[in-house]
C-alpha cells in the first residue's frame, strides 16, 4: 500500500511551512515523499505549469515576459542524528528553528514554495525547480539529470539557488577538484628494511608541501575567493611486518573560478611534480554572475553587499549553460550538515521579503 502523501499548507508563513518541510525526512535517495508533498500542494494553481522528472518538481510561469529567472533548490539531506522533528529554541536573542534542514537548505525552498504560490503576476516568468540529490555524488543529482533530459526548462536570463548565504547574496562558486598523489616503493620484511624501498616515507614532500603551502586568495569580477589545497586522505601499508610499497594521499583543490579544472589539475601536478597525479573529480567552478544587468536590479531589490561564496554549489550547473546564477538563501553555512543546525527566522523572513520585493517591482504587483 503506497504512504500517505504529507500535506504542506502553502497558505502559512515560511517559517511555519519550514518546519513543515524539515520534519518531512528526505535523506538523498529518499526524497518520493517531500517531491509528492510539493507536487500536491501546487496542483490547481492555474499560473503554473507543472513537470516532474523523478523526485524532481518544476513550475513555471508563462505569462510572455520578456525575461525568465530560475530559482531552484534541493529538497533532499545529509542523514538525520536525532535532530528531526524541529523544534523552536531561542540563541543569543534570536529566535531559531532547530533541526536537519533548516540550513541545508529548507528554508530556501520554503520561501521559494510560498512564492510560487502566491506569484500569480510577476514582473519576469519564473521556473521554479525543487530537485533530489544534492547532497550525494555528483552523477546522482537531480538538477544534472533534469539538464540532461529536459534542456529546454533551463533556459533563462538569471538563476538564483537558495543555498545557505546568512540571507545575503554569494556570487558564484568555487571549483573543486580531488587528486590521488602517490609514491612507489618495494616491499621488504621489516626485520630487514634495507633491502626494501618504504613508500610512506617517499611521500614526506607531498606532506611536506602541503602543509607549508599558502593558498591564493583572487578577486574574480570584483569578489575575492579563498582557495586551499589540502590532504583529506591517506592510505598505505601491507601489514605490521612489511615494508609498504605503495602509498596515496587523496588531495583537495578548491580553486577560484579564474581558474578552469584542466588549469588546477595543472597547478597540482606542478605542486607535486616528480610524484603520480591522478585526477578523481572535478567540478568547474562559477563567476558571480553580478555584471547583468537583471543581477543588478536583484541586488539593488535585495540589499547588502555581494560576498563570494567558498564552497561548490550548483550555480557551477548555470553558469557552465550561460546563465549567470548567485545563491541566496536563510542560514549560515558554517552550520550546515551539523547536528545543532539551525536558522534564525529573520534570514528567512528576510529572504521571502526581498525575492518577493524584486519579482513584484516596484510598484509591488
Amino acid at each position: 500500500m503506497p504512504a500517505e502523501v504529507p500535506v504542506l499548507d502553502l497558505s502559512v508563513s515560511s517559517v511555519e511551512l519550514t518546519q513543515q518541510l524539515c520534519d518531512i525526512a528526505s535523506v538523498s535517495g529518499d526524497e518520493a515523499r517531500i517531491a509528492d508533498a510539493i507536487e500536491a500542494s501546487l496542483e490547481g494553481l492555474g499560473h503554473l505549469t507543472i513537470v516532474r522528472d523523478g523526485d524532481t518538481v518544476v513550475a513555471s510561469t508563462s505569462l510572455g515576459r520578456a525575461q525568465r529567472v530560475i530559482i531552484a533548490g534541493h529538497i533532499d539531506t545529509v542523514p538525520i542524528n536525532g535532530n528531526v522533528p524541529t523544534r523552536f529554541e531561542e540563541r543569543d536573542g534570536q529566535a531559531m528553528l532547530w533541526g536537519r534542514g533548516t540550513v541545508d537548505m529548507k528554508g530556501g525552498v520554503a520561501v521559494q514554495l510560498k512564492l510560487a504560490a502566491e506569484l500569480t503576476d510577476p514582473i519576469v516568468d519564473i521556473t521554479w525547480m525543487w530537485y533530489d540529490n544534492e547532497e550525494v555524488a555528483s552523477d546522482l543529482n537531480g538538477l544534472g539529470r533534469l539538464a540532461r533530459n529536459r534542456p529546454d526548462l533551463f533556459v533563462g536570463d538569471f538563476a538564483i539557488l537558495g543555498e545557505p548565504s546568512n540571507a545575503g547574496v554569494e556570487g558564484g562558486c568555487n571549483g573543486t577538484l580531488r587528486v590521488h598523489v602517490s609514491a612507489h616503493g618495494k616491499r621488504s620484511h621489516a626485520a630487514r628494511s634495507w633491502v626494501g624501498v618504504n613508500a610512506i616515507h617517499a611521500i614526506s614532500p607531498v606532506l611536506a608541501t602541503l602543509a607549508s603551502y599558502t593558498p591564493r586568495e583572487v578577486e574574480v569580477d570584483g569578489l575575492v575567493y579563498r582557495e586551499g589545497v589540502n590532504a583529506v586522505g591517506i592510505t598505505g601499508g601491507v601489514a605490521g611486518n612489511v615494508i609498504p610499497d605503495l602509498v596515496t594521499v587523496e588531495v583537495n583543490y578548491r580553486f577560484a573560478p579564474s581558474r578552469t579544472g584542466a588549469e588546477a589539475l595543472a597547478h597540482l601536478e606542478e605542486l607535486f611534480s616528480g610524484f603520480e597525479v591522478v585526477q578523481t573529480d572535478v567540478a568547474e567552478g562559477a563567476r558571480p554572475g553580478l555584471d547583468a544587468p537583471i543581477a543588478q536590479d536583484f541586488l539593488a531589490a535585495v540589499g547588502g553587499t555581494p560576498a563570494p561564496k567558498y564552497g561548490w554549489t550548483d550555480v557551477a550547473r548555470f553558469s557552465a549553460l550561460g546563465v549567470p546564477a548567485v545563491n541566496y538563501g536563510p542560514g549560515d553555512p558554517l552550520l550546515a550538515h551539523a547536528d545543532d543546525e539551525r536558522v534564525p527566522l529573520a534570514h528567512i523572513e528576510d529572504c521571502e521579503r526581498g525575492l518577493r520585493a524584486w519579482l513584484t517591482g516596484p510598484d509591488g504587483r
